[in-house]
């Protein structure tokens, strides 16, 4: 009986600002799958709420305040070494936050949903989310 595989919980923010474009973020070249784009977000550690996970991560890579909403998705992914479960949550820069900046990732954009397929070299966990934005738009928080 062959070993389970890894697995890894992660949380990743739809962020919508207020002229309904999407906030995505370029990984770093020291990073794993490096220089691609993806929703911001990152690991949950064990004994931490996802949302919990998810306003220290956007505040560790983005210097942001977000209020985060409801669960929109929930994907899965296999990647080579490892399982993912990510939870996509709606949210919205907190009063008084400042814009997004690039802390701990190497860019970051505002981007219409119908720019989002094709144009973006996207992680491919995170591609079923541009399908979705396409056919239902961003989502109200």
């Amino acid at each position: 009986m062959s070993e389970p595989r890894a697995r890894k919980l992660v949380v990743a923010g739809l962020i919508v600002g207020d002229d309904r474009r999407v906030l995505i973020t370029q990984r770093r070249a020291d990073q794993a799958m490096p220089l691609q784009w993806e929703f911001p977000g990152g690991k949950v550690e064990p004994g931490e709420a996802p949302t919990a996970a998810l306003v220290r991560e956007l505040t560790e890579e983005l210097g942001i305040t977000v209020h985060v909403g409801r669960i929109w998705d929930v994907l899965f992914h296999a990647y080579p070494a490892f399982d993912l479960v990510m939870l996509v949550y709606v949210c919205r820069l907190a009063p008084g936050s400042p814009p997004p900046r690039t802390v701990e990732v190497a860019d970051l954009a505002w981007v219409e949903t119908s720019a989002l397929p094709g144009a973006w070299d996207i992680l491919p966990a995170d591609r079923p989310l541009i399908d979705r934005l396409v056919d239902e738009g961003p989502p109200v928080h």
